[in-house]
C-alpha cells in the first residue's frame, strides 16, 4: 500500500502540475482519499498499525505492531543532539528490524543525533528543490514532457523521503518504504539512480538548448 500510495502522489502530483481541470483534479483526490480510507477500514492488520501507530507502547502492541516504531524512537532517543557516534548504534544490533532498509533514518538519528537527521532532511530538500527548478526550466523551454517526467521524479524522491522520515520519526503510520538513495536494497536504489540519470539528461538537454544548441 506504501508503494501504491508513491505512485499515486506521484500521479496526481504530475496531473496538478500538467494543468488539469481543478474540479476533475479535487474529484479524482476525493476519489483516491475515499479508495485509501476503504482499504484501511476493510483489512485488519491495516487497522492494526494504525493503532499501534497512535500508542506504540501500549502493552498490546508493544511487542506486535508497535515494536518497529518502539525501537525506532529508542533509537532516536539515544543520539540525542550529537548522537552516539559512527558505529556505535546498539538498536541496528538486530533489536530493531529493518535497521538497514525502512529504519535507516532511526540509526543514523542515534548514531548522529538531531544534527544528522536535520543535515539529511536538508539534504533531500535541496535534491526535491533542485529537481523541481530543472523540470520548471525544461517547460520554459517548451520541452513539457521532459519537465514533467524531472518534476515527477522530485515529487517521487520529496514525497518517499518525507514518508520515510515521518515514519521513523513516529508522525506517520509504520509503511514498508525505503529511504530515496541510502537504504539497503537492489532494485529500489537502480531505480532510483536510474531516475537521477534521467533528470540529469534534462538538465543537460536544458543547457544546450540555452547554449543555441539542439536536444
Amino acid at each position: 500500500m506504501g508503494a501504491f500510495m508513491v505512485i499515486v502522489v506521484i500521479s496526481m502530483g504530475i496531473l496538478f502540475l500538467g494543468g488539469v481541470n481543478a474540479r476533475m483534479f479535487f474529484i479524482i483526490a476525493l476519489l483516491v482519499v475515499l479508495a485509501f480510507g476503504l482499504i484501511i477500514a476493510t483489512s485488519e492488520w491495516r487497522r492494526e498499525r494504525i493503532f499501534a501507530y497512535l500508542d506504540p507502547w501500549d502493552e498490546k502492541h508493544a511487542l506486535g505492531k508497535g515494536y518497529q516504531l518502539s525501537h525506532a524512537l529508542i533509537a532516536i532517543g539515544r543520539g540525542e543532539i550529537f548522537g552516539v557516534g559512527l558505529g556505535r548504534s546498539v538498536e541496528k544490533l538486530h533489536w530493531l528490524p529493518e535497521a538497514h532498509t525502512d529504519f535507516l533514518l532511526a540509526v543514523i538519528g542515534e548514531e548522529f543525533g538531531l544534527v544528522g537527521l536535520l543535515l539529511i532532511a536538508a539534504v533531500f530538500f535541496w535534491l526535491t528543490r533542485r529537481i523541481m527548478l530543472i523540470g520548471r526550466q525544461a517547460i520554459a523551454l517548451d520541452r513539457v514532457f521532459a519537465g514533467l517526467v524531472a518534476e515527477g521524479v522530485a515529487i517521487w524522491m520529496g514525497f518517499q523521503a518525507f514518508i520515510n522520515m515521518g515514519v521513523n520519526l513516529g508522525a506517520l503510520p509504520t509503511k514498508g518504504l525505503t529511504l530515496p538513495l541510502m537504504s539497503f536494497g537492489g532494485s529500489a536504489i537502480l531505480m532510483n539512480l536510474i531516475a537521477i540519470a534521467v533528470v540529469l539528461r534534462v538538465d543537460y538537454e536544458n543547457k544546450l538548448l540555452m547554449k543555441g544548441g539542439h536536444a
